[in-house]
């Protein structure tokens, strides 16, 4: 059962895959955790790990089935070296996360978090962009702390 599913995700998400391999994307991981296909992954840049993200959310805007772990240290050090460290650290310690049409702080914290009540985390690693919890808008791109 656990291989049916595990096939069919990877179907599901094939043109993610697609994308990663032709962004240069490094897999570290491809397998199930729980019923999750669970990916993790080098990209070469922020730029591209967002190109991989927005692939997702065309596959399935919810991708509650999915678990990308994407990092891209290259972008992480450029930050830090550029002597970033409270906004490079931030990112260096979480993921980001580009904000659809419907999203708000509690649905993407539900997400990332599992509780809805976590959105505070996302609005105080954001302050740099947000000036209210409630006024997040499509495209904003947020850093999701661990």
């Amino acid at each position: 059962m656990s291989d049916a599913k595990f096939d069919q995700l990877k179907a599901k998400y094939q043109s993610v895959m697609n994308l990663m391999q032709q962004k240069g994307v490094r897999l570290d991981n491809v397998n199930m955790a729980g019923d999750k296909l669970y990916v993790k992954g080098e990209a070469p840049s922020e730029a591209i790990k967002n190109d991989i993200w927005n692939q997702v959310k065309l596959v399935d805007p919810s991708f509650s089935d999915l678990t990308l772990d994407i990092s891209a240290p290259q972008a992480t050090a450029a930050a830090a070296g550029a002597g970033g460290s409270d906004a490079g650290g931030a990112t260096a310690a979480g993921k980001t996360y580009t904000v659809q049409a419907g999203d708000s702080l509690g649905k993407i914290s539900l997400h990332f978090y599992g509780k809805a009540s976590e959105y505070m985390k996302i609005f105080d690693a954001n302050k740099n962009i947000l000036s209210d919890p409630d006024k997040i808008k499509p495209g904003m791109n947020l850093v999701i702390p661990d």
